[in-house]
C-alpha cells in the first residue's frame, strides 16, 4: 500500500530547502508518494511581514539555518541572487518579482507532471546550495533534466499559462491553510499538518502507524 501526502513548499524558504531533500529520500526508500504544492513566499503574499517581526528574528534565522544545514550535512549558502528582490537595508519588497514567480510557476508545472518534489529538490539545491546566478545559463535546465523534465517545455507552459498556474498556486495556499497551518515547509498527511524541517521524523512516525513500509 502506497501512502499519499502533500508538501507545501516555497523556493525562497531556506527551511523548505533543508526539508525537501529528506522528504524526497523518504519517497525513494519508503512506500509514500509526496505531492509538491508550491506557494509564493510571505514576501510576496505579505510584503510587510519582515517589518512586523521581532528585530532578532532575522539574525536568529540566519544562524539557525546554517546550523541545521551543518547538522544534516546539506550543502548550503546564501542565494545568489535572492529569489526575492528586496532592499536589505529597508526590507522593502520590489513590486516586480521575476525570479520567484518564474521558479514557483516552474514548480507548479512540474507538479502537474507528478515530478514537483524532484524538481523542487534540484532547483532548491541551486538556489540555496551555493550556485551563483542560478537563474541564468543552463542551471535550471540541468535541474529540470535531473528531475526528468524539459525546461523549455516547462518555460513554454509558464509563459502561456501564467495566470492559470498562479491560480493553482493560490489554491495550494488555500489548501495549506485548510490543512491547519500557514507556513512552509508543511507536510499534510491524512489531514494532519507537520510544520518545519524538524518534524520529518515525526511525520514518518505517524505514517508508520498508518502502514508506511520500506520499499
Amino acid at each position: 500500500m502506497t501512502l499519499h501526502a502533500d508538501l507545501f513548499f516555497s523556493f525562497r524558504s531556506p527551511y523548505s530547502y533543508l526539508a525537501i531533500g529528506r522528504y524526497r529520500k523518504l519517497t525513494e526508500t519508503h512506500t509514500v508518494d509526496i505531492a509538491l504544492r508550491p506557494v509564493y513566499p510571505l514576501a510576496v503574499r505579505q510584503p510587510d511581514f519582515f517589518e512586523r517581526n521581532h528585530p532578532n528574528w532575522l539574525g536568529y534565522t540566519f544562524r539557525d539555518m546554517f546550523r541545521v544545514a551543518q547538522f544534516h550535512g546539506i550543502p548550503f549558502g546564501p542565494p545568489r541572487p535572492d529569489p526575492i528582490i528586496q532592499n536589505v537595508q529597508t526590507r522593502e519588497i520590489a513590486a516586480d518579482q521575476p525570479y520567484i514567480r518564474r521558479v514557483t510557476r516552474l514548480g507548479q508545472a512540474a507538479a502537474r507532471r507528478g515530478k514537483g518534489l524532484a524538481f523542487a529538490a534540484e532547483a532548491g539545491r541551486l538556489i540555496w546550495g551555493g550556485a551563483e546566478n542560478w537563474h541564468e545559463g543552463d542551471h535550471l535546465a540541468g535541474a529540470a533534466g535531473r528531475a526528468g523534465l524539459d525546461l523549455a517545455e516547462l518555460d513554454a507552459e509558464v509563459s502561456s499559462e501564467a495566470e492559470v498556474l498562479d491560480a493553482e498556486i493560490a489554491a495550494n495556499q488555500d489548501a495549506l491553510e485548510a490543512g491547519g497551518h500557514w507556513g512552509v515547509p508543511t507536510l499534510v498527511f491524512e489531514g494532519e499538518p507537520f510544520f518545519g524541517q524538524d518534524r520529518i521524523e515525526m511525520a514518518k512516525w505517524r505514517m508508520e502507524q498508518k502502514g508506511l513500509e520500506k520499499r
